[in-house]
């Protein structure tokens, strides 16, 4: 994908910690809703990852933890909205480090330096 260039990992995973990180504004919602909205973006924006990287396994790890971690601080703890944001928004930026360095693009789009 072209507009991705060579880190589509990471650009894919500072985009999902800022809308996770915007849910965290509550706009009234509950820590239920904002966690099951977090969750679903953590869940797409992984897909996505995994879908434009090789390998898989590592993207879609990452979407796992943070979906787990957003639905954990909605349902299994007594959190605040703006916790569930700022706690998946931190998983989403130290995953996508992580992860970027373990996958590349399926299909790059420039020529590798050599």
């Amino acid at each position: 994908m072209k507009p991705f260039g060579r880190e589509p990992a990471l650009i894919i995973a500072t985009i999902s910690a800022a809308l996770s990180l915007l849910v965290s504004f509550g706009f009234g919602l509950s820590a239920e809703q904002a966690g099951a909205i977090v969750a679903v973006i953590s869940a797409v924006f992984a897909a996505a990852t995994a879908a434009i990287t090789r390998p898989i396994a590592p993207s879609a790890f990452t979407g796992l933890v943070a979906a787990a971690v957003a639905l954990l601080a909605a349902y299994g703890l007594s959190v605040s909205t703006e916790t569930v944001g700022a706690l998946n928004a931190v998983i989403l930026a130290v995953l996508g480090l992580m992860t970027r360095g373990q996958v590349t693009p399926a299909k790059p789009t420039t020529p590798a330096a050599s």
